[in-house]
């Protein structure tokens, strides 16, 4: 069976024995958290530092999700992978895929998937935690960097459908910010228009209970590339705080 291995990782896990699936699967580390049990088997994330490369080694049996076009259901991990080669393709930034691969094994379906480790780099979350102690500077470049990252995602035609905190990871480059996005698995085309773009906007400033009124303008203004009391922002806001409102009653 053929596996994926980036070429810029193919030297490095070759190295350290650690380019083929079996090799990979028996390798023993300790879990970053407690596995997913869910979907009818089991998920695992492993952090693997080999050198001054660092990965995140993760694996899962039967775990499986379902779609029409696969009603019997594949590992997560397949769609993922699969999203990814997407983003790098459209360009638009991501975590980056060094190793793929899935095996059937006595009925039991299993898949690797191993990941560039984002070391200097941070969640969202964290700059939202401090918000108030950074300076109004480095603010409106982290909201830049963001509104330009879903700007670059749904110009590419895509819906993240998770796009969180949580997800967004951030690194200061020269004056300004990086950003690119993780957890890839419910990605798919924008399909509704303005309404899945919203949708992402929405979930994220939702979760992002630092930011107020004011952020979210700045936020819009830096994705529509308009002014921030221009009618397009205006309309925007009001999208969002409908749609916020609506998920809240329904909660």
């Amino acid at each position: 069976m053929s596996d994926f291995i980036a070429e810029a990782d193919r030297e490095i896990l070759a190295r350290h024995g650690l380019d083929s699936f079996d090799a990979l699967w028996a390798l023993r580390l300790e879990a970053v958290d407690e596995p997913n049990t869910g979907r009818g088997g089991w998920s695992s994330v492993f952090r693997l530092d080999l050198g001054d490369t660092a990965y995140f080694l993760k694996r899962q049996s039967n775990f499986l999700s379902r779609s029409p076009l696969r009603p019997f259901g594949e590992p997560t991990f397949a769609r993922e992978f699969r999203n990814i080669r997407r983003y790098q393709a459209l360009g638009v930034p991501a975590l980056e895929a060094a190793f793929f691969g899935t095996r059937q094994v006595d009925g039991e379906r299993r898949a690797i998937l191993v990941s560039r480790a984002l070391d200097g780099w941070c969640e969202l979350v964290g700059w939202l935690d401090g918000w108030d102690e950074l300076s109004v500077r480095s603010r409106s470049a982290i909201l830049l960097a963001v509104a330009g990252l879903a700007r670059r995602l749904h110009e590419a035609g895509q819906l993240h459908g998770c796009f969180y905190p949580k997800h967004v990871f951030l690194r200061e480059a020269g004056a300004g910010f990086e950003a690119c996005l993780i957890d890839l698995e419910k990605t798919r085309p924008l399909l509704l228009g303005w309404r899945d773009r919203v949708k992402d906007l929405e979930a994220l400033v939702r979760r992002a209970d630092a930011w107020g009124e004011a952020e979210m303008r700045e936020l819009l203004a830096a994705y529509l590339e308009r002014p921030r009391d221009s009618e397009e922002v205006n309309d925007w806001l009001a999208r969002l705080v409908h749609r916020r409102r609506n998920k809240e009653r329904n909660q």
